[in-house]
């Protein structure tokens, strides 16, 4: 019963938020495309600095010299937690609601910049690297962010008909309520991704440096 609840209530937030996620989608993929539009306009020395330290980074992964396993997943876990509990604080407030859209698109772009730079620089390899390092746990932190991104959007949407235009009458307690239950859903796709960072992309990334190097 309680299955069936949670999979009505998610189904009616996809129909009356469909618009909202098909912007914060197109916002977010026009993220990925300018933050790999910049690693063409970087000059030659930066791009020779950054691929230094990249390697220097590689290099520490394929001897286990970086942080432990445990350290890693409790890292990234707080660093996207702190990230996205941001967008959550800000989709309370009115004027929170641009800080949001340009939070997701700075996400999309620190995607796009760092596999443009991989791809840029070692090309197939690059895309390979990038493939094991980025993707696995972007399976997960992608859907957090574009579901949290889309219900701070509509919540402050309903704050501002609120607050603006006599007569909306929006069940603003309601919607908070469901607000904050849908950031404990994103706390648990956080949680699996910190997961497969911290446990599984180190090891995808050490088998791919080992192949790449042969």
């Amino acid at each position: 019963m309680r299955k069936m609840w949670i999979k009505r209530a998610y189904t009616q937030h996809l129909r009356d938020n469909s618009s909202i996620y098909l912007f914060v989608t197109v916002l977010f993929l026009m993220g990925i495309i300018f933050g790999a539009i910049v690693v063409n306009s970087l000059t030659v020395d930066q791009k020779e600095d950054l691929y230094f330290y990249l390697n220097r980074f590689f290099g520490l992964v394929k001897t286990g010299e970086v942080a432990t396993s445990t350290e890693m997943f409790q890292q990234s876990f707080f660093h996207n937690v702190k990230y996205l509990g941001l967008i959550w604080i800000l989709g309370i407030a009115i004027i929170g609601l641009p800080v949001v859209l340009i939070l997701l698109f700075i996400k999309g772009m620190v995607i796009g910049f760092t596999v443009g730079f991989l791809v840029n620089r070692m090309g197939l390899s690059g895309f390979a690297l990038s493939f094991v390092s980025v993707m696995p746990q972007n399976i997960f932190l992608i859907p957090a962010f574009l579901i949290l991104t889309t219900a701070s959007v509509a919540f402050s949407l309903k704050l501002i008909r609120q607050q603006f235009f006599k007569g909306a009458k929006e069940q603003v307690a309601a919607s908070f309520f469901r607000y904050s239950g849908i950031l404990v859903g994103v706390f648990v796709l956080i949680a699996c991704a910190s997961l497969i960072e911290g446990y599984v992309s180190p090891t995808l990334m050490k088998t791919m440096m080992s192949l790449v190097n042969r």
